[in-house]
């Protein structure tokens, strides 16, 4: 391990992913910090398009990161790694992707005490997996809340305590500068440089001696050493707290918690020496897998956090170098490291050799998936790897083209490669082939790369709902198929007693022909006949939940046969069914509602609205400050319902269902649906 000038010890390459809500600035700090390293010599922006975290042309099209993308820089002779998360919930795929590969994660937010909610679902996942990470307040400039409130409101989300390593330096109401707390040294911000070294105020004096204080009580949970020094008032070094700080970051024990504005560079170089001194090396990193079965003990490991299909290139895989080195073409188990690159945004570089930390990208290996482990010892699965994110919007999609089939169904295959948050297939019950995913802007998204990348026109729609529609009451029908046209002619006789059953039955059919009236062989051919009528009844639906017993009929010794049984069997039902009530059906759900607490009683609103019945709500089980509501709501009024939950709740609510039962529709609402299955049916 070498030492830089300044004596610090320097490690392989480190990765740090960014991550946090939907316009906290992430894109922007990576490009502060790629350029207050030196790794760039020009900071793009957001507004103009030219960050690297906006490679793609949906990102800059959108101003927002759509996709996990990776930058490689070095600071004070330190190697890194840095991983731009998409902030939108609707991209939280890639987010945990990108965030399970690396040492330390950076959580960006804004200074606003509303705002700290949008932080759960990265805190919880983080928690869950044991990832040191840190929180970066941006947009200090702008802060209309005082630090201690935010971290107040932040603290309510976080099962770890959050660690204040500055306070803020004011001139009048806005922030000019901090006080590092474990330095005891202060700093004024210089747009666009490296902060200047200052006195500390004499007003904030003993604001500082109260932090520092808080700082050391918080450390001295964790050590008993440093506790007996407090308790004896020894006096604690720098050193010492700095050595503490890392061993706590590192076993996720803390949340360190620094500020600054990415737009002005300020803080960021501090927030580059914390990385610097305090976050996890890969050997680290790795060793906490390993002993979670996660990663396998072998001389060379590494893990595919990300898949591009890149026009012109094919299909690339980004990965994580957990141990050993990869040289070009080495072979790991069944797959080579052959055609490696570094990548800047979604630019690649030929390289030939990859260190333990380095994150690289392997082209043309086609069986290849995220998440996949590959190792010197062979494939392995990774038992923590994010598991696709449930499906809370659909569309229905098709191409007018037929000789574009092949082409949506090799799209849709690459884009769900990309993204397993992405599913698509066939409704078993409209047939309609329906793409599903976390959400509007998710899905079009994907429907745009269908278009652009792939050359397929598309159209889509709102999924049609599976109704469904049964019969209150039964009758006795009897039904003759005869018909003449010389030669043989067509003859099949049938008598059949139709009666509703109980709802979730299903369908039934009794054979109670004796005395050979209906020939043995062509009872099947009756009950395929009723089934055949029963994809779609007099309402324009499949029927259910209906029991038909055949009791009685005629045959012709010539003219008889399965086909005219069978159309004596639609006949039948035919007939029978528009005189047996029939009513429609509606599909039931189950579903969870996720959501912050301060929200629920207004998500109930929301579930009382479309028509659903709540069944209770408790705490969100290992979420603080959240809930789960339970109802069951018609599948129909399921479409939309993620566009509602997130705009009463900044965007984080969550949901999921399942098909629970069928249940009547009548009324206004049964005529509209009938008359719109009849309109598209004229």
């Amino acid at each position: 391990m070498a030492e830089t000038k300044s004596g610090a010890a320097v490690t392989g390459p480190r990765c740090a992913a960014l991550a946090g809500p939907y316009q906290s600035g992430k894109t922007s700090l990576l490009e502060a910090l790629m350029f207050a390293s030196g790794s760039s010599h020009k900071k793009g922006t957001v507004k103009d398009g030219s960050t690297i975290g906006d490679s793609s042309p949906e990102a800059r099209d959108r101003g927002m990161t759509v996709e996990l993308i990776s930058a490689a820089g070095s600071y004070l002779d330190q190697d890194w790694h840095f991983i731009d998360c998409p902030g939108s919930i609707e991209f939280f795929q890639d987010a945990m992707a990108g965030m399970a590969v690396a040492d330390v994660v950076v959580l960006v937010c804004e200074p606003d005490i509303d705002k700290a909610v949008l932080l759960s679902p990265y805190l919880k996942y983080l928690e869950e997996r044991d990832i040191p990470h840190m929180i970066f307040i941006n947009k200090i400039d702008h802060a209309r809340t005082g630090v201690r409130d935010l971290l107040r409101a932040l603290q309510g989300y976080s099962s770890k305590k959050l660690l204040l390593r500055h306070i803020p330096i004011r001139d009048e109401e806005a922030i000019t500068g901090y006080i590092d707390v474990t330095a005891e040294r202060a700093y004024r911000y210089n747009s666009q440089a490296e902060s200047e070294r200052t006195d500390i105020p004499d007003a904030l004096q003993e604001r500082e001696d109260e932090a520092r204080q808080e700082l050391l009580e918080t450390l001295a949970d964790f050590d008993d050493a440093l506790l007996e020094q407090l308790l004896e008032e020894v006096d604690v070094s720098t050193a010492e707290i700095y050595d503490q700080l890392t061993k706590d970051l590192q076993e996720d024990l803390i949340v360190p918690v620094f500020f600054g504005a990415a737009e002005s560079e300020n803080g960021v170089r501090r927030l580059l020496k914390a990385l610097r001194h305090e976050a996890p090396p890969v050997e680290t990193t790795y060793e906490r897998l390993a002993s979670l079965d996660a990663l396998p003990d072998a001389e060379q490991v590494a893990q595919i956090f990300k898949t591009y299909y890149v026009p012109h290139v094919g299909k690339i895989s980004l990965a994580r170098v957990w141990r050993g080195g990869l040289k070009d073409h080495d072979k790991l188990g069944d797959f080579s490291a052959g055609n490696m690159s570094k990548a800047q945004g979604l630019t690649f570089a030929k390289t030939g050799a990859a260190v333990a930390g380095d994150v690289i990208a392997i082209g043309r290996q086609d069986a290849l998936s995220t998440g996949q482990v590959i190792a010197s010892s062979g494939a392995q699965a990774d038992p923590l790897w994010p598991a696709p994110m449930p499906p809370v919007y659909s569309q229905a999609i098709h191409t007018p083209k037929r000789e574009d089939e092949v082409k949506l169904s090799s799209g849709l295959a690459r884009l769900a490669d990309e993204d397993p948050s992405l599913t698509y297939g066939q409704d078993p019950d409209t047939l309609e082939m329906l793409l599903h995913g976390r959400g509007e802007a998710h899905l079009r998204l994907a429907i745009e790369r269908l278009e652009t990348r792939y050359h397929v026109g598309i159209e889509h729609q709102m999924p049609k709902v599976p109704y469904k529609e049964t019969i209150r009451k039964g009758m006795e029908q009897h039904a003759r198929h005869k018909k003449q046209s010389g030669g043989h002619g067509e003859f099949g006789d049938v008598t059949v007693e139709v009666k509703p059953q109980p709802r979730g039955q299903g369908f039934e059919f009794i054979d109670q022909i004796t005395g050979g009236v209906v020939p043995r062989q062509y009872i099947p051919a009756v009950e395929a006949g009723v089934r055949d009528y029963m994809t779609e009844g007099p309402l324009g639906f499949q029927v259910v939940d209906v029991s038909v017993r055949l009791f009685d009929g005629k045959h012709h010794p010539v003219d008889s046969s399965e086909m005219a049984f069978r159309r004596a069997g639609i006949l039948a039902m035919k007939e029978a069914l528009p005189h047996c009530s029939p009513v429609l059906l509606e599909p039931i759900a189950s579903v969870t509602i996720a959501i912050p607490s301060d929200f629920t009683s207004r998500a109930q609103g929301v579930v009382t609205k479309r028509r659903g019945q709540i069944l209770g709500f408790d705490t969100r089980p290992g979420w603080l400050g959240w809930d789960e509501l339970k109802a069951q709501m018609p599948q129909s009024e399921l479409n939309d319902l993620i566009f509602e939950l997130r705009s009463l709740s900044l965007g984080v609510a969550d949901f999921t269902w399942t098909f629970d039962h069928l249940a009547e529709l009548s009324g206004r609402l049964s005529d509209e649906v009938i008359e719109t299955r009849r309109s598209e049916a004229a």
